[in-house]
């Protein structure tokens, strides 16, 4: 049987920065924190995002947790 383990995490914080002139669409960066705990919760990410988030210049428009995962024969 095969067995998934967890390995690394990431978070990662979406910003609006500006508008695109020619086609009216949102243009937007990123920053990424790697090495974050693997075992810390949907709420505790979303709480730094947010306390992160008002450090900044620019609106926080998205948050992504981006987690990689080995699976071997267990």
């Amino acid at each position: 049987m095969a067995v998934a383990e967890l390995m690394k995490s990431s978070l990662q914080l979406v910003f609006v920065n500006g508008t695109d002139m020619e086609t009216g669409k949102s243009l937007y960066k990123s920053k990424t924190f790697n090495n974050v705990k693997t075992a810390a919760t949907a709420d505790q990410l979303y709480a730094i995002a947010e306390a992160i988030s008002g450090l900044q210049e620019l609106p926080l428009y998205m948050v992504h947790r981006k987690d990689s995962t080995d699976i071997h024969q267990g």
